[in-house]
């Protein structure tokens, strides 16, 4: 399936074994969104679509240009190559850092340069500051935008695209995505889950498209506010009569796991008039295990006893403290009463799940911390969005203290947001420490 055609395009381009899958991958990012494999560019060409700081652009991964280092760039091979660069609005040049320069790179910065394309020479395999003299060398390829990078480890990524995509045009921030923001309604039995999906995506909004699943029974919806697609997973097989009461929340639970699974942001739903039980909990630690973006939708509020919105949302913390970061909206299904924001919410806990923050401005984060962690944390970076996941590199094996993780969780929070999403913080020994 073709990419939009209004879309810059970015091509990655070099010779085997430099990295250009990891970097398109990493530059992709969580959603690693394959659109097509087309052999006719070149046989294992490869193209998605990514986002970088709300600009939207086509990435091709043009693997397989130089088929041997030991021979000069076959005019075919340029030929097949020649329809990803004529469609390019920048070329990434990557090279391997810990190698030398080969005669193939010459040729192939020889000939980009006689292309007239904007390029950036990317020097991966730069994974620590002491590695970074290495890459002063391939300066001699002629091209003047070198950046040292890591494409495994996400190092110096920011610099390289806020440099490719200076010039791409920007969208709204709810518009940094083509596909509609997918959602799971999910609880335990009679809660109002199905009322509730009705009054979302009721006769007042329309219905873009209603698609049926390919292995559910049920039929997933499809609805624009405001300018935003929502996909609203229909979790209506819950409804299904068990034999028991037993049977029932055992479906709840399945069902619950299956739609999660679908869905990037998941609306978990409580019954105001009976409280918090156990299955609430289990059913929300689905989610937030499976890093999905949560918001706790406490339904029938219109027929709550004492409506005790600060008591009831004190309840909520102390028995779901793992979701401490979820919003908790008061609704009710039934009536439409507070419905509306459910939207907004929606949008708000996707945009924090998907933030990526610079890696410059994470290490200016880190040499902030009071008080800053005992054990030596050498710098740190974010590989991928939701979850937004933070890896820090220090100077020991060992994992971090879950008192420590917790405070850096707790003030990437209190800096960045990250509203309504889990945040994952994990280590990783540097070996040149």
């Amino acid at each position: 399936m073709a990419q939009s055609p209004s879309l810059p395009t970015v091509v990655i381009v070099g010779r085997p074994n430099v990295g250009k899958s990891t970097l398109f991958n990493c530059i992709l990012g969580r959603r690693r969104a394959i659109v097509g494999d087309e052999p006719g560019i070149t046989r294992d060409r490869i193209h998605g679509e990514a986002v970088y700081r709300g600009r939207p652009f086509e990435l091709i991964d043009t693997g397989g240009i130089v088929p041997n280092e030991r021979e000069a760039i076959p005019s075919e091979i340029l030929k097949q190559a020649r329809v990803a660069l004529n469609r390019a609005a920048h070329v990434i040049l990557l090279v391997d850092g810990r190698a030398e320069i080969t005669a193939p790179d010459r040729e192939l910065a020889q000939l980009l340069r006689r292309f007239g394309k904007p390029v950036s020479l990317a020097v991966n395999k730069i994974d620590s500051p002491r590695r970074e003299d290495l890459a002063h060398e391939f300066h001699s390829l002629g091209i003047g935008d070198l950046f040292p990078v890591s494409a495994e480890h996400r190092l110096g990524i920011d610099e390289l695209l806020d440099h490719v995509t200076a010039t791409f045009p920007e969208t709204l921030r709810e518009e940094r995505t083509h596909e509609p923001i997918r959602v799971a309604i999910i609880g335990r039995p009679n809660v109002g889950k199905s009322t509730l999906l009705n009054a979302l995506v009721g006769h007042e909004r329309s219905i873009v498209t209603p698609v049926a699943g390919t292995t559910r029974d049920a039929v997933d919806e499809t609805v624009a506010v405001d300018g935003v697609d929502y996909t609203f997973v229909d979790t209506a097989g819950i409804r299904r009569k068990g034999k028991t009461k037993l049977m029932a929340e055992k479906l709840s639970v399945v069902m619950a796991r299956k739609h999660i699974r679908l869905a990037s942001v998941v609306l978990v739903v409580l019954d105001a008039p009976e409280g918090v039980v156990a299955l609430d909990a289990n059913i929300g630690g689905y989610a937030h295990e499976a890093g999905r973006a949560v918001i706790l939708c406490v339904n029938k509020w219109d027929i709550a006893a004492g409506k005790d919105r600060r008591a009831f949302t004190a309840t909520v913390r102390d028995q779901m403290k793992f979701l401490e970061y979820a919003p908790v909206v008061y609704l009710s299904a039934k009536t439409g009463a507070g419905v509306r924001q459910v939207f907004s919410l929606i949008r708000e806990v996707w945009n924090a799940a998907s933030r990526r923050v610079p890696t410059g401005e994470l290490n200016r984060f880190l040499a902030t911390l009071r008080p800053a962690p005992k054990q030596k944390i050498l710098y740190m970076t974010q590989p991928t969005v939701r979850p937004p996941t933070f890896v820090l590199f220090t100077d020991s094996r060992e994992r971090l203290h879950f008192s420590t993780e917790r405070f850096l969780v707790n003030q990437l929070r209190k800096q960045f947001g990250f509203r309504g999403t889990p945040v994952v913080v994990k280590t990783k020994f540097h070996r040149s420490a």
